[in-house]
């Protein structure tokens, strides 16, 4: 019988926690790809999702190499701690590019995801458009396994929560 890997399982619970929160209308899902590179025997799947009605997007993102592969399927030849996922997580929006609201926003995030987590901002500027596009990162710097497994709906909750607090300081930026 067939044994899911990690990244079968950790992708299993991310989608359904994810388009549940859709189907009850309190997020939408806006993109979504699964990708398995046959040259490097990686995986990659992400899930790109916004409050209804927002501009602000987030993705959630987990990655798994020819390594995290082969520690699950030969055990007993390479070290157990490479089995598992790599997770990037992001949030984007428009239009900040002044030192004040930046660093309100990190705080925001700090508040959320507590020191432990490094949080960067970047933001790209595109003349042809007259665009300004930001982008958050939370790096969680660790291979994460089925043993979080619970941990994804909190993660992801804390995301939605995330999203809800930056929107909210984005309105209120915009109306000031």
């Amino acid at each position: 019988m067939f044994d899911p890997t990690a990244f079968d399982n950790m992708k299993v619970v991310i989608e359904g926690a994810l388009y549940d929160l859709d189907l009850a209308g309190k997020i939408e899902i806006i993109d979504r790809n699964d990708i398995v590179n046959m040259a490097k025997m990686s995986r990659s799947f992400d899930l790109y999702f916004r409050l209804p009605e927002a501009l602000e997007s987030a993705k959630i993102e987990i990655n798994s190499d020819f390594i995290n592969l082969a520690t699950e399927l030969l055990p007993n030849s390479l070290s157990e701690k490479q089995s598992g996922c790599y997770m990037n997580l992001q949030f984007f929006h428009e239009g900040i590019t002044e030192a004040k609201p930046l660093k309100k926003i990190q705080r925001i995030l700090f508040d959320i995801w507590g020191g432990t987590r490094k949080i960067g901002q970047s933001f790209t500027i595109n003349p042809s458009e007259s665009m300004i596009y930001n982008v958050i990162s939370i790096e969680l710097d660790r291979l994460v396994g089925e043993d979080q497994m619970e941990d994804m709906v909190e993660l992801i909750d804390t995301m939605v929560t995330t999203l809800e607090h930056l929107q909210s300081y984005l309105i209120e930026i915009q109306t000031t």
